[in-house]
């Protein structure tokens, strides 16, 4: 349980993290992107209001028009084109004069991607471009942006490898202190375990009492409804102590001393012939489906406790004529375990509840059948100690249990 508990907690931390940082470096990157895109933009506008030159700036104060800076350098730093159309998309004039890595041939061709875009503006490779609508004619300006967008992928790799090295070491740092952090947890529930089979032991003394007294009651004063009464309470709470108990030892399953290798087939089938005769005697069914010899490591006992519970529980709550159905085969390197049983008033809402220890789907039906919620909650912690999966679903008026155990 505890073991469980720090993987979800490493995991919960380690998935809030990776969200944060994947939106920050998202926000980050947009928004240098966006400025970079901003800034060309800048440039093209002033360049077409400017008859293709950047306006000088005043004096060695550098102007700064819509976030793009104009020093004396800017025009020969900045690598541009302008091309003039006609309303057809003739090409009139090109001005090549600032730019070296394009010649009119190349500028046609990229003009003839740019009009076949049909967009105002927009990026052809690594240009910037932005057409401008005149009544006589039409004008493009290019903008090359190479070292701007290299700069964004150079932002962008920055971002991916803080973001790895930030999960590598907080995954690091949360294997090495979430022990610490699960700690009070662990020590609360060993305190818990503790005081279930400590409080158990003590009142299976008082009840073998109550229970011998009334023997002799019965002997003495022959059977009377009172006394019946007092022996099925007795039973019932003998019956309870006995499930915390094992609750308790459930929950302290895998050490690596108790495993073996056994037969799970010969399991299933003796816990199968153990319910046939009861199911019959309720005139319900029990077929079984058992893949023969398949063999696990784990705890026989605990695995034969599993398939008491989820039989019990499917023989006790099967609707009346119904058939009760048990599976096992193998699946890849697992077994799976499916048994399930018609149960026509199931409500399909209480599923995920149905394993928390004392709840019960239908309370005075579980009194009549003796139940206290507590069978589920041991099948669970006996597929979790196993390093297993347990699972419910309800179709058609069958409720199903299915449990996937490892097989090494």
């Amino acid at each position: 349980m505890i073991q469980t508990l720090r993987r979800r907690f490493i995991l919960t931390a380690m998935l809030s993290l990776m969200g944060t940082l994947f939106l920050i470096g998202i926000a980050i990157n947009l928004g240098n992107l966006f400025r970079i895109i901003r800034l060309a933009d800048t440039a093209i506008e002033l360049l077409y209001r400017n008859g293709g030159a950047f306006p000088l700036p005043d004096a060695a104060v550098p102007n700064v028009a819509g976030g793009f800076q104009i020093t004396e350098e800017t025009p020969f730093e900045t690598r541009y084109c302008i091309v003039y159309l006609t309303k057809k998309r003739e090409v009139i004039e090109v001005d090549i004069e600032h730019i070296a890595a394009l010649d009119r041939d190349r500028v046609e061709e990229l003009v003839g991607d740019i009009v076949k875009e049909g967009k105002k503006s927009g990026f052809v490779g690594y240009y910037r471009y932005r057409v401008y609508e005149e009544a006589d004619k039409n004008t493009i300006v290019v903008l090359n942006c190479f070292l701007q967008l290299q700069s964004a992928h150079n932002v962008l790799q920055v971002t991916l490898l803080v973001f790895l090295c930030c999960v590598a070491i907080v995954f690091f740092l949360l294997l090495l202190l979430s022990g610490r952090v699960m700690r009070p947890f662990a020590e609360n529930m060993e305190r818990q375990k503790r005081f279930i089979t400590d409080v158990s032991h003590e009142l299976k003394t008082p009840l073998g009492i109550i229970s011998a007294n009334m023997g002799v009651l019965e002997i003495v004063n022959g059977k009377d409804e009172w006394i019946e009464s007092t022996q099925n309470q007795v039973r019932r709470l003998d019956s309870l102590i006995r499930d915390l108990i094992e609750l308790a030892k459930s929950e302290e399953m895998g050490k690596a001393g108790e495993l073996r290798v056994f037969n799970v087939s010969e399991a299933a089938r003796n816990a199968a012939d153990t319910f046939r005769t009861s199911a019959q005697a309720q005139g319900k069914q029990l077929e079984t489906a058992i893949e023969p010899e398949l063999y696990m490591k784990g705890q026989q006992e605990a695995i034969l406790r599993l398939l008491t519970v989820l039989l019990d529980n499917a023989v006790k709550y099967c609707d009346d004529g119904g058939t009760v159905r048990l599976t096992l085969k193998k699946k890849s390197r697992q077994l799976m375990l499916r048994i399930s049983n018609p149960c026509a008033d199931l409500d399909a809402s209480q599923l995920p509840r149905l394993f928390d220890r004392f709840y019960r789907a239908d309370s005075s039906r579980s009194r009549k059948s003796g139940g206290y919620g507590i069978g589920l909650s041991i099948a669970r912690a006996v597929t979790d100690g196993h390093k297993g999966k347990i699972s419910t679903e309800y179709e058609d008026g069958t409720v199903c249990f299915t449990v996937t155990l490892p097989r090494q």
